[in-house]
């Protein structure tokens, strides 16, 4: 097996089709479908996401490794019942962005970047509709993926919902909802209905996402460096209560809040 650099795809490729292959293969790999892979497949979309965030190159270099044998190994599956091999993928994913950018690569006007991106949703909004079957879903929020994270998605579903003219035209408005979905869910822990509190603390995230779109902020990313920054803390607050000689469970709700301003402050 050759180790060329030009020649690595195809090496990724062989290795995976013989741990595929039932006569020597890898019995887990065998056992593997697209179901049975699909949560992996997530898991390494974001361990690559990570590794950006950390500023890991290194690390990003074999994340993206990890992400790219998702798309062998599904593809292998695939190519085992002829319903499409890898480079098919490649070949429709070739065709998609040269049908995308006609800007570089047919005669459109050269775009900048939002009228861009408008352009991008309005050829996949064409592409929706150019699939064939009349009962194809029409709606401005077909396509968004049901398996999306679910902040992700309400980011992605407000944005289609926006380019119809359904948005708000200020942030003060989302402010004014916020104020009456938390509203809401005080009414709802008071009544004690839990699918209503489940309901109405839903209503307030949903909102909340609204609310960094606004900004053209990425809820998802907001809420990840939202729970890095309570680890970090949380972290130093136990690193000082055992510098202490104290356990921090054992601490009282007030001396683990003096702890957490403590923290805070030396930020």
């Amino acid at each position: 097996m050759t180790t060329s650099n030009t020649s690595q795809f195809d090496r990724l490729k062989s290795i995976m089709a013989q741990l595929r292959n039932p006569d020597g293969g890898c019995p887990w790999d065998l056992e593997q479908s697209f179901e049975t892979i699909a949560p992996y497949t997530i898991e390494e979309a974001y361990e690559v996401a990570d590794a950006i965030e950390r500023r890991d190159y290194s690390d990003l270099k074999e994340e993206l490794g990890d992400l790219l044998l998702q798309v062998v190994f599904h593809s292998q599956i695939a190519s085992e019942t002829g319903l499409f091999s890898v480079e098919d993928v490649a070949r429709s994913i070739n065709d998609k962005m040269v049908r995308r950018h006609p800007h570089v690569f047919g005669d459109a006007d050269e775009r900048d970047a939002d009228t861009q991106t408008e352009a991008w949703e309005a050829i996949k909004a064409r592409e929706r509709a150019e699939k064939g079957k009349s009962d194809e879903d029409t709606s401005a929020l077909a396509g968004v993926a049901n398996a999306l994270p679910a902040l992700m998605r309400a980011e992605k579903i407000q944005k289609r919902a926006a380019r119809t003219g359904f948005d708000w035209t200020d942030a003060k408005d989302i402010l004014l909802k916020l104020e009456e979905e938390s509203g809401e869910v005080r009414e709802a822990i008071d009544s004690g209905d839990i699918d209503d509190i489940e309901d109405e603390i839903g209503d307030l995230l949903f909102v909340s996402a609204n609310l960094a779109r606004r900004f053209k902020l990425d809820p998802e990313i907001a809420l990840r460096k939202a729970n890095a920054k309570f680890e970090r803390r949380f972290r130093a607050m136990e690193a000082l209560a055992a510098g202490r000689g104290q356990v921090f469970s054992d601490l009282s709700l007030d001396q683990q809040g003096a702890l957490w301003d403590e923290v805070k402050t030396q930020e």
